[in-house]
């Protein structure tokens, strides 16, 4: 594995994100002088918070997997989990509806998950179902352990029993095809592959390995932080903060200082020079490549879609939804085509709605709720649209019609605050393409094809966040953030 060369004593991460925090943590754990800079004034990146009369809202992921990666970097330093965030299980951890009128509740309880499968699709469809856990819970502890939790240099460190035990599982194949497998019904299909579209493909074009995203929102749990997504950074650097890291907050780094094929330190925009021994970009990769680094020969990458959000505070409640609802659409493939491969928006919207006030009564005013719709959208470079015109308004107010035939009645009516969140939008905090979803995961962007989080140049510069090894999600985010810390360290 390649390691930072010359000395590691102190540390700059530019960028408070998931990446950077838990980078940060591991780095302090291994007696390292760390300083992080970022330029909002809270920590969290992406993970931040929006309030608007009396409003909360997280501006970022809302859906909670595998609360052991953010216990591992809490744990390096000799904090427990429970001293900084209180998780609550969702159960269902999702509730699907589909065009034929049907739901179906996505329970991370194997037995009662099977049943509910079975009420609604049938004994055969349910049978499935257990030989898809099975599956994909083999598919992940050999991908954690073996490929996702390692740095990859070169596709020759693949080559191990490993590998032929991924592709013996099939894990090669398209993602469609092996899902068949265990699916016969349209519906489950629909409801274990769907999260292709967060590694930024559809699920005819994905690769099966990708079947583990599934496993993590469908299987092992899905959880809500008494606070929002945003209380996770704020548990990350609090504990960093006790634990010697400084932060220096409404700080943007303009540039990374460099002499000799070494960064030497980073300059901010008022003039300041922090010294480095090295230096962790937290920015969205690409970004962070055009704007704080000298020029250089950029790989061009291919970017996954984008989404539009909007976030709405209301009067409205509704009884029969869950805390993350999906919503899916009459057309599957045609779905996807459309974002992904044409650029165009969905003709017949599938959104997710997330309504955190079904768990967290405190984000609202008393008697309110507050409401995340994501509706997938082409990226920039794929659907370059006039969004800063009043595309973003009148696309708000189709998808609100949407809701209101798909069973939320009055929901227009009901709305007191409504921020509409755009692919502009996203380019302006920082993320190419317009999208949070960084680069696509196509087999040439995947594994030891992804962007490095070494620089190839500047032998002290690493990257963490969704743009590097090993991926998008909360989950890959914070796995990529011990991944830039072992770089520095150099310990497994």
């Amino acid at each position: 594995m390649r390691i930072v060369t010359g000395p590691t004593d102190r540390v700059v991460v530019v960028g408070a994100g998931l990446g950077g925090l838990a980078c940060a943590l591991h780095l302090a754990a291994a007696g390292r002088q760390v300083t992080v800079v970022e330029r909002e004034p809270v920590p969290g990146g992406r993970a931040g918070r929006l309030a608007a009369q009396g409003y909360e809202f997280d501006t970022g992921p809302t859906v909670l997997t595998m609360p052991s990666l953010i216990e591992e970097p809490l744990a390096a330093v000799g904090e427990r989990l429970t001293d900084w965030l209180e998780l609550t299980p969702l159960d269902p951890a999702y509730r699907a509806y589909y065009p034929d009128g049907s739901t179906l509740d996505v329970r991370t309880d194997t037995v009662r998950m099977a049943a509910e499968i079975s009420r609604v699709c049938g004994p055969r469809e349910a049978d499935g179902y257990l030989r898809f856990v099975d599956f994909a819970r083999q598919l992940w502890q050999l991908e954690r352990h073996h490929f996702i939790g390692r740095n990859l240099d070169t596709p020759f460190d693949l080559l191990n029993l490993n590998l032929l035990k991924l592709l013996g599982m099939g894990g090669f194949r398209r993602l469609q095809p092996k899902m068949g497998e265990f699916f016969r019904d349209p519906r489950t299909l629909r409801i274990f592959s769907f999260q292709a579209m967060y590694a930024g493909l559809a699920p005819h074009d994905a690769l099966a390995i990708y079947a583990v995203i599934a496993y993590l929102d469908s299987v092992a749990g899905v959880y809500f932080p008494k606070g929002g997504m945003h209380a996770v950074p704020r548990a990350l650097a609090g504990a960093a903060e006790k634990h010697g890291v400084t932060f220096r907050y409404d700080t943007t780094v303009t540039r990374v200082e460099t002499s000799a094929g070494r960064a030497t330190g980073v300059i901010t925009a008022d003039g300041s020079r922090i010294p480095a021994d090295v230096v962790v970009l937290n920015p969205d990769l690409p970004v962070a490549y055009r704007d704080l680094l000298p020029p250089g020969r950029s790989r061009k990458l291919r970017y996954s879609p984008s989404c539009v959000v909007l976030h709405v505070g209301s009067r409205q409640a509704y009884r029969k939804i869950a805390h993350h609802n999906i919503h899916f659409g009459t057309h599957w493939k045609r779905t996807f085509d459309e974002v992904i491969r044409d650029g165009l928006l969905m003709s017949d919207p599938s959104l997710l709605v997330t309504n955190p006030t079904h768990t967290d009564p405190a984000a609202a005013p008393d008697g309110r709720q507050t409401y995340y719709v994501l509706a997938p959208a082409p990226n920039l470079v794929t659907g370059p649209m006039d969004w800063r015109g009043d595309l973003a308004e009148r696309y708000a107010a189709s998808l609100v019609r949407t809701l209101e035939r798909r069973g939320y009645v009055g929901f227009g009516d009901g709305i007191e605050v409504q921020r509409v969140i755009t692919p502009a939008d996203w380019q302006d905090q920082g993320m190419a393409a317009g999208t949070p979803f960084a680069a696509a995961h196509t087999f040439g962007q995947t594994g030891p094809f992804r962007p490095s989080n070494l620089h190839p140049a500047l032998e002290n510069v690493v990257f963490t966040g969704s743009g590097t090894q090993p991926g998008v999600g909360v989950p890959m985010v914070l796995i990529s953030g011990k991944l830039a810390a072992t770089r520095i360290t150099g310990a497994s």
